[in-house]
């Protein structure tokens, strides 16, 4: 009964910290007219992955910052941002849908926005499991199954740079900028890691 408490606790805090953002983003939408509020959901979806990555890529690539009190602090609300980061990718998407009129029955519209769809497919993977139940259930393939958050690495870069390169908006320089520094973070990590793993 305590662990059902426990993970309503943690859905309902997450989902008070996406809806306060997420009601903040709407009054930036009237104010902000060259950035669409599609834009504005997916850069705050960007900010929030990010976020979730830097404990355990910073402590690999930066081992000074590993007892460090953002470190830690980050570390223990890691699965209330990265629901909040799911929350805001999936709006993002579904404006987008219903903006651009797409046609999910069309093969091509899998082609074409293969990132935003495959890193949308990890988030909801990630968002369902980001519970204690999840952690006890799956035991070791819980860790292996949330390794697929590091593809969203990968994916953001060619995702923002493709679908963003005809029709820039304010936040777009951002968005580009810090995927490509939390992309060349994660490679110097996973470098560090495999160095030191050698040297053992």
């Amino acid at each position: 009964m305590r662990q059902v408490i426990v993970n309503s606790k943690s859905y309902l805090t997450s989902g008070i910290l996406a809806l306060t953002i997420y009601l903040i983003t709407l009054c930036l939408a009237f104010f902000c007219n060259p950035v669409p509020l599609a834009n504005l959901l997916g850069f705050f979806s960007l900010i929030a992955y990010i976020t979730t990555l830097i404990p355990s890529i910073f402590k690999r690539a930066f081992p000074v910052y590993k007892n460090s009190k953002a470190i830690k602090f980050l570390m223990n609300k890691r699965r209330y941002i990265g629901i909040a980061a799911f929350f805001f990718g999936s709006n993002h998407g579904l404006l987008l849908l219903i903006q651009r009129e797409i046609n999910l029955l069309s093969p091509l519209t899998y082609i074409e926005y293969f990132q935003g769809i495959s890193m949308l497919f990890i988030f909801s993977i990630l968002a369902i499991t980001s519970n204690d139940w999840s952690v006890k259930s799956l035991k070791v393939y819980w860790k292996k199954i949330h390794r697929l958050t590091y593809l969203v690495t990968l994916l953001l870069p060619w995702h923002i740079l493709d679908k963003m390169s005809i029709h820039w908006t304010y936040v777009t320089p951002f968005a580009v900028l810090f995927s490509l520094v939390n992309l060349c973070i994660f490679i110097f990590s996973r470098y560090k890691k495999q160095a030191s793993a050698n040297f053992k």
